[in-house]
Parts: C-alpha cells; structure tokens; sequence
C-alpha cells in the first residue's frame, strides 16, 4: 500500500520544478501539461487524467478545497508547498491563481475518435493558431454533442495551457487528437462515411445543410479560411449568415452556431425516429 508523503516545501526560483513546468509551458510536450487553477485541475482528476504534481502557495494550501483535492490525489502525486514569488515564477498566468498541476496527458488516437460514437459529429479546426480559439472550439464541440475534434495543421496544441484553460475541462472529456495532418483527417474522415463540410464565408445556410448524419466540420482561421486541398475534398460548403456591415465571426463563436444547427436537426431526427 502506498504512503502519501508530506508535501514538500519549495522557496527558491532556481529549483528545478520551476525550470520543468517554465520548459512544458515554452516548448510544450507530448506527454505532459501545466494546469492553472483549481477548477481545471479537479476537472483533470475526476476525469482520471494522472495528475504528477500539484503546486499550491502556503496561502492557497489553507483553502478547505485544495485540502480536499490534495488528500484525495493518489499517493504518488509530488505534492509541493511554495511562496508567492515561486508561484509567479511557475504560473503561466499573469496573475497565478495559487494553484497550478502537471498532468500526464492522454490524447485519443485518430481512428479510436472518428469512430467513438454514431453518426459522428465530428470538428476539425485547420491552422486555428490562437490557443484560446482552439480551446472554445472544445469547449463549444462538447456542449452542443460533438462526437470529436481533430486538430489539424498547424493549429495550436490544443494541451497547451491557455488552450487547456479555453476548454473548461472539455478536452479531458471528449476525444481530442492533436498534431493531425490534413491529408490524414480528410483520409480518416472519409473513411469512416463523414459528409465533409467546409465552414466558409459563403455557401449554405446552416438550417439549410443536411447534418443528421456522419459529419466532418472543417474550419480554418480567421482571415485565410480553409486551404484549397480541404476545400476540393468537401461536399459542400456552410456559411454563417450575417447582416452587414459584419463579414466574419470568431472561429469558436462560427462553429458554435454550426453545430447548435446541428444539434438541432439531430435531435429532431432523433424525435422523428421514435414515432
């Protein structure tokens, strides 16, 4: 049986739990991620994403909450202790919440998310590069009933931490793979029966595109779109209406809309069905 150690005390800038976290915060990694907050990191826990370390202020260690949390991780987890200039030293934040955590992360492979739930609904942001895009697209894929989100491109690593902190916890629910090429999510995509669907400036209405089925939703960044090779790919192509003078939404608010759209349709399919 594992013994939970006593939390252990950390004081200066120059320790190397500092160096690690500032390096998985610039660099990143394939395996592990920096959380900020006690809300994500309950989140990562209770969706069992192993949690390595914990790092509380003194200040923070005194709140009834991260006590609970702390006690509760398994007994292997690094417990660490610190000041407020550590703290600041460690957070990417600009103001640390006094309460940040590695965790190991788990990513779901490519063919596992196309195929984790029928129909598939499924999201794919292409060279979305702000971090905090690519966590709404999460967040919003999991509240309106996607059934995963490829990443693709050169889009932002979506276990980054602002994109971690974007998602709210989604990204340890739904099936996220990250660092996914074009050529492989239209590959996959088509494979497993997805209408490919690019979000574009012009084209149908949303209540005006079939969504009841396998969907791949394709959307691109602001201001350069879709490239060419996911376009040609597509069967067809969905645009938001909008009154002028506005000519574009945020990427995360645009595919929101899309997939309520087809939330929408599916559940009436799904009322039609029993009937």
């Amino acid at each position: 049986m594992s013994v939970r150690s006593s939390p252990r005390r950390i004081t200066s800038r120059q320790n190397p739990v500092v160096a690690r976290v500032r390096d998985l915060v610039r660099v990143g990694s394939a395996s592990s991620a920096v959380l900020e907050g006690l809300s994500l990191i309950r989140e990562a826990a209770s969706a069992r994403w192993p949690i390595e370390l914990i790092a509380v202020t003194e200040r923070t260690a005194e709140d009834p909450d991260v006590r609970a949390l702390m006690n509760d991780l398994p007994a292997e987890v690094d417990r660490v202790i610190t000041t407020g200039p550590v703290m600041a030293a460690l957070s990417p934040a600009r103001t640390a919440s006094g309460c940040l955590a590695v965790v190991g992360i788990k990513p779901a492979t490519l063919d596992a998310a196309v195929a984790a739930a029928s129909p598939q609904l499924v999201v794919c942001p292409v060279n979305v590069q702000d971090p905090g895009n690519v966590g709404a697209i999460i967040r919003v894929a999991e509240a309106a009933g996607a059934t995963a989100v490829l990443v693709c491109g050169t889009s932002a690593d979506p276990f980054g931490w602002k994109a971690l902190r974007g998602s709210m916890g989604s990204a340890f629910r739904l099936p996220v793979v990250p660092r996914v090429s074009i050529e492989s999510a239209l590959a996959a995509t088509s494979k497993a029966g997805c209408r490919l669907v690019a979000a574009m400036l012009s084209g149908d209405a949303p209540d005006q595109m079939p969504l009841t089925g396998p969907v791949a939703l394709f959307v691109g960044a602001e201001g350069q779109g879709l490239p060419d090779d996911v376009l040609s790919a597509c069967d067809g192509r969905i645009a938001v209406p909008m009154t002028p003078p506005v000519e574009s939404l945020n990427v995360a608010v645009a595919t929101g809309i899309m997939l309520y759209e087809a939330r929408r349709q599916r559940n009436a399919h799904a009322i039609r069905t029993l009937r």
